[in-house]
């Protein structure tokens, strides 16, 4: 039987490594931290800081971006796993400088700065792009069905919401009969005519809702081979009525196109 020499991968070594050596050229972390460190303009990042003539030194928004956006390209959008990878991944350690920035302060980050941030992550993604650093072998496609802040009761066509509204303009003109005929009744029957002021008021607000969206909606139209009129919602009209294994909502389908290579989110949208 050959003798081999024994491995173990669960032991610690204690290793002398040049940080700037592991950031090797033609990979996308060599891109991040050339991008951030020579081009892309960062003054958005400057303008909360306010420490210049006193205070303690803060982590340089350069090193919070890298480790960010690299944790970001692996998938790991928790702030306590960045710090976790800071403290254990080597290549996450070369990005930092061997900073360990606390998980409180990687959140502040994030949530301070989203839009700067999203600019400055969509600039490094067009130039790995064109290097050919993010695959573009395979984009996997996938979503998920999204409620949103609208009833489906409010959904139809321009036809179907006309006759919903004839419909309560009826009951409301229902209700205001039977309130004028118990005016003139005993006194117990002012329960039930507050009832049925409550009701028409009501029904009032609800057709003024379906009114005032029907004089100025037009027939919103699918995008399939055979144009049709799509429903309508007189609450949020970019959503639609899907059916889902939980039954119908009114909402959105949430798709995320992801590269293969690096399993970057190239593209989120919610349609």
């Amino acid at each position: 039987m050959p003798n081999f020499k024994k491995y173990n991968y669960d032991q610690t070594a204690m290793v002398v490594v040049n940080l700037e050596e592991q950031i090797q050229p033609n990979t996308f972390e060599f891109a991040l931290h050339h991008l951030i460190e020579n081009h892309i303009d960062l003054s958005a990042f400057h303008a909360k800081y306010s420490n210049d003539r006193g205070g303690r030194s803060a982590y340089d928004p350069a090193i919070l971006l890298k480790i960010v956006l690299f944790a970001y390209s692996k998938g790991i959008t928790s702030s306590r796993e960045i710090q976790w990878q800071c403290e254990h991944n080597i290549i996450f350690k070369a990005l930092s400088c061997d900073a360990v920035p606390h998980f409180t302060r990687i959140a502040s980050f994030i949530s301070s700065y989203p839009d700067a941030i999203e600019s400055v992550f969509e600039q490094v993604l067009m130039v790995c792009d064109e290097q050919g650093l993010l695959g573009n072998t395979l984009f996997a496609i996938d979503g998920c069905k999204m409620p949103s802040n609208a009833a489906k009761e409010h959904s139809g066509t321009l036809a179907e919401l006309t006759r919903k509204a004839k419909k309560i303009r009826k009951q409301i003109r229902h209700c205001l009969k039977e309130h004028k005929q118990l005016d003139g009744r005993k006194p117990q029957e002012r329960e039930r005519k507050q009832r049925l002021a409550q009701s028409a008021q009501t029904l009032e607000k609800q057709f003024e809702k379906i009114d005032n969206f029907l004089k100025t909606a037009s027939p919103r139209m699918g995008l399939g081979k055979q144009r049709k009129e799509v429903k309508s919602n007189i609450t949020d009209n970019e959503s639609a009525k899907m059916t889902t294994s939980k039954g119908t909502i009114q909402g959105y389908n949430g798709v995320a196109a992801v590269d293969k290579k690096h399993q970057i989110v190239i593209e989120a949208q919610a349609f």
